[in-house]
């Protein structure tokens, strides 16, 4: 669907040049929501925009159903375009226009006949919950409402592929749940590829089936949701996840731990989070597990439950009990504090 081989951008900022994009190679499967998390200047907009060619890449390729579109013309790039909608967090919204209008003036540029208009402004309304309004203006609007006119403007071009550039950076967490559980929906019902930026982890976590982590122009780490929250290799994705899961324990409370056994951080997926390991640790071995820190996540399809833990005892049967965890599937990291 999306292929993003070897890009590079670089922009030329007075003298000086800026890589903002370093030999990055990124494929996106039909049907996949795919999220780019990092943080400021790491080069997520410049990626997103190089998808539809906002942005050209200075080097590299961009593959859409296989067509390289950085080698199409200008009339072939167009139609391109037609099957890539693309969401923002600024909502790009005309304030003198009414919601039917914002929706309906780039299809009536787009040459799509009036009925078709009026078919898929009422349908695409209706989709994200606000059919009746129409004839309301975007300053009439909350920021939730204002984001949902933005996707639905995006949807009634009926594209295969929706970019969301920061969607729900600008609203609170209630909002934001509510436009989550809408892409979610686009992507399910009506089998929308999508393609994310983002610097908040709990985006990644509710709706992505994959993830790429940015750092200064480069992808550091890259795959399933699943496998980058439970297990991450790269400091930076361990900064996201652990820096933003807050399980970090306090080194004054470190310091009132007994100085035998281990502090070590447990990660346990899916059914495994239900099981009272601890307490079988306790039962089977001659330790005494205490719980420093710890939490649940929920992800798209998954949870990942996570937890710090001091493991007292003498050192072969604190080994003995950390090998029985790592027999049940659970990863065992020890904690350098």
């Amino acid at each position: 669907m999306i292929s993003l081989q070897h890009v590079s951008k670089t922009f030329n900022v007075g003298k000086k040049k800026v890589e903002a994009l370093k030999d990055v190679s990124l494929t996106i499967q039909k049907g996949e929501i795919v999220g780019v998390i990092g943080y400021s200047g790491a080069g997520k907009s410049t990626l997103i925009r190089c998808v539809n060619l906002l942005e050209r890449p200075t080097s590299g390729k961009v593959l859409i159903n296989d067509v390289d579109i950085t080698s199409i013309n200008k009339k072939e790039l167009q139609k391109v375009r037609q099957k890539i909608g693309m969401i923002f967090q600024g909502y790009n919204l005309l304030k003198t226009a009414t919601v039917y209008e914002n929706i309906a003036i780039p299809l009536r540029l787009e040459g799509v006949p009036k009925e078709e208009i009026i078919t898929r402004v009422e349908k695409y309304l209706n989709i994200v919950g606000l059919s009746e309004k129409h004839h309301v203006y975007p300053g009439q609007l909350s920021g939730g409402q204002k984001q949902r006119v933005a996707i639905a403007r995006a949807l009634a071009h009926e594209p295969e592929i929706l970019l969301s550039d920061e969607a729900t950076s600008a609203l609170d967490p209630n909002t934001t749940e509510s436009i989550l559980d809408l892409l979610l929906q686009v992507n399910k019902e009506l089998g929308i590829t999508i393609f994310l930026i983002t610097h908040e982890l709990d985006v990644i976590q509710r709706i992505c089936d994959r993830v790429a982590v940015m750092q200064n122009g480069e992808i550091v780490e890259e795959g399933k949701v699943l496998d980058i929250f439970s297990n991450p290799k790269h400091l930076r994705t361990k900064q996201f996840v652990y820096g933003e899961a807050g399980i970090k324990v306090p080194n004054h409370f470190v310091d009132k731990l007994p100085k035998s056994g281990k502090i070590v951080s447990l990660t346990f997926i899916g059914e495994s989070s239900k099981d009272p390991f601890l307490a079988l640790l306790a039962k089977q071995f001659d330790v005494l597990p205490s719980i420093l820190a710890g939490g649940i996540d929920q992800l798209k399809d998954q949870s990942v439950g996570k937890l710090i833990v001091h493991i007292d005892g003498e050192a072969s049967e604190v080994e003995k009990s950390i090998n029985f965890l790592n027999e049940k599937n659970i990863l065992v990291e020890e904690v350098n504090q």
